[in-house]
């Protein structure tokens, strides 16, 4: 049986199963969500497997990921195949017109990085969202044709195929999104709401009719088949880059631009190239910490976080404890305004690297630390230096221990809610990721200065964290989320729960969070997280707290000593586990 007649085969036999009424005993962690017709569609939030795991945001991606790995594919191989997947099952970050990142651990132990962000397209300017006065225009780099960047996630998945596929068949690994887009899958409750939600921002930017809009209201266990993707997909499959760069699609896409204000153009689309980069690496008390350098800021304020910390001993102050908890906030309030003012686009401004990972560097900036009070923002400059929420993640560990650690966005939910006409994806609106003013905060809150200024060809700033972490020289974690500016603090918080709180996969993905950003001075705190003493507490000391949703939704693979992959999908969404 071939490839191809195998996927068939497996997408049968996955129908069949969703098509079966069934009483399926569930354990503590497999969510059973039943649509009208009583389907099973089974998501498992935890479990351990021998040989190789997918933690993703949709159930079908995941088993679309392991079953390439069965088939003989490796981690990267797996990594495209859920990527596509994603595009399709996903539509709310899940992209083939948006960008990420993806960090690379080989089998040998080498590290590698890969930057398929978007970047502006040529005729951008970093004054195109003021208006006469130089004030921000409202939603104009949010919402339509005029906030969308070049996308970058075929170019990059090519590349990545190119430098390390196992499989060498690049359309085995785009067939499964295919079959997904033209049989259609069954909606969850939450993903029925979100497009419930987005309906009025969908047909306000889209005057034709697109996938994610109907007659009636969404409801779980409709059906969502998207046509036109399905034949975008088929010609990414047919010709690789140039099926989405070049020929019908990439007309399709300049004539959305053109007729709706627009300004990404046919000579964009075919300049755009991702590019490989060397990881931030950094350790923290024994571990190797290997993450993605910029245009992503992650990586570095990660490291930073660390370093902060490492000082400390965190691990006798306790979990949640009112110590620990204002000890990673100073640190996060420190890191942050560092953040606004030194972090961009590499290729455009001298990032000062070294010095911002530095242990000693650090450890000044938090000299200034007191146990017993709260820091102001407002005292807290960026150092002198002299040198989105709706994204997804997801973590991979084959069977011969290569790993990787993707995070994928088209920025907010839907990106910039323009659907290409005829060609059926949905573009990014990453253009808010720039500094339209200085010192004017996003869509996120964040902060940031001329080192994040838009200028034609330039990547905007993000805070993407997809980090692998070794022990030994042996791949210890895989970890990723989506969060916008929440991705690095819980990133941050969730390999502190697994380093300093002996946690495994399940529980550190699990635990509550917190997040301060520097601006606006404010602990934001998930709903029913911390003890209302630890609270008072904390705002005695000097903290202004906030009570908020979810924050994060993260991906966790650990090996654990025994070399069995536990692994983690996040309880805050339908986010799933799989593997063998």
């Amino acid at each position: 049986m071939n490839v191809k007649n195998r996927y068939l085969s497996f997408m049968l036999t996955l129908l069949t199963f969703l098509m079966i009424v069934s009483s399926c005993r569930t354990d503590e962690n497999t969510q059973t969500q039943i649509d009208e017709f009583h389907l099973p569609i089974k998501i498992a939030k935890h479990q351990q497997y021998k040989n190789a795991a997918v933690s993703s945001a949709h159930h079908l991606a995941s088993e679309v990921g392991v079953q390439v790995l069965k088939d003989g594919g490796n981690a990267i191989d797996a990594a495209i195949a859920v990527q596509f997947a994603l595009a399709v099952t996903y539509p709310i970050a899940g992209n083939i017109g948006g960008g990420g990142f993806m960090v690379i651990r080989t089998e040998e132990g080498l590290y590698d990085a890969l930057d398929f962000r978007e970047t502006a397209p040529a005729n951008a300017n970093k004054d195109m969202y003021l208006d006469a006065d130089k004030n921000v225009i409202p939603n104009l780099s949010l919402l339509g044709h005029l906030a969308c960047g070049v996308p970058g996630v075929v170019d990059g998945m090519e590349k990545a195929f190119d430098k390390y596929s196992k499989l060498k068949n690049w359309s085995r690994l785009v067939e499964p999104s295919i079959e997904l887009a033209q049989r259609g899958f069954y909606v969850t409750n939450k993903q029925a709401s979100s497009l419930n939600k987005r309906r009025k921002e969908f047909k306000k930017v889209n005057d034709k009719p697109i996938a994610f809009v109907k007659g009636k209201a969404w409801k779980q266990g409709d059906i969502l088949t998207q046509p036109d993707l399905a034949k975008t997909l088929e010609a990414i499959a047919k010709n690789g880059r140039a099926g989405f760069y070049e020929g019908e699609v990439a007309n399709l896409l300049v004539e959305e631009m053109n007729q709706n204000g627009g300004i990404i153009n046919l000579e964009d689309l075919k300049k755009y190239t991702s590019k490989w980069r060397a990881p931030v690496v950094s350790d923290y008390r024994g571990y190797t910490i290997i993450s993605m350098p910029p245009p992503s800021s992650g990586g570095i304020a990660l490291i930073q976080l660390l370093n902060s910390i490492e000082p400390y001993n965190i691990e006798s102050m306790g979990f949640h404890s009112t110590e620990a908890i204002h000890l990673m906030v100073e640190a996060e309030r420190r890191v942050y305004a560092d953040r606004s003012k030194h972090l961009g686009d590499m290729d455009f401004y001298d990032v000062p690297i070294a010095t911002l990972i530095d242990d000693d560097y650090n450890q000044m900036r938090m000299s200034n630390f007191d146990p017993s009070k709260a820091s102001l923002s407002s005292e807290i400059e960026p150092s002198d230096i002299k040198e989105s929420e709706e994204t997804t993640h997801f973590s991979i560990v084959d069977q011969w221990g290569n790993a990787v650690s993707l995070t994928t966005t088209i920025n907010t939910g839907y990106g910039s809610k323009v659907v290409v006409d005829g060609a059926g994806f949905l573009l990014n609106n990453e253009m808010d990721d720039f500094s339209a003013k200085p010192g004017v905060p996003n869509f996120f809150g964040l902060v940031g200065n001329e080192a994040n200024a838009i200028a034609p060809g330039k990547r905007m700033l993000s805070s993407m964290s997809p980090t692998i972490v070794e022990k030994d020289g042996e791949l210890k974690i895989v970890v990723g989320t989506p969060g916008g500016s929440t991705i690095i603090t819980s990133v941050f918080q969730t390999i502190v729960n697994i380093i300093d709180f002996g946690m495994n996969a399940n529980a550190a993905t699990q635990s509550c969070r917190f997040h301060h950003q520097w601006l606006p001075d404010k602990i934001q705190i998930e709903e029913r997280c911390l003890d209302e003493n630890i609270i008072d507490t904390l705002e005695k000391m000097g903290h202004a707290t906030v009570s908020r949703k979810s924050i994060g939704k993260v991906e966790t693979i650990v090996v654990n000593d025994d070399g069995i992959l536990d692994a983690a999908a996040d309880r805050r969404n339908d986010d799933s586990v799989s593997g063998y």
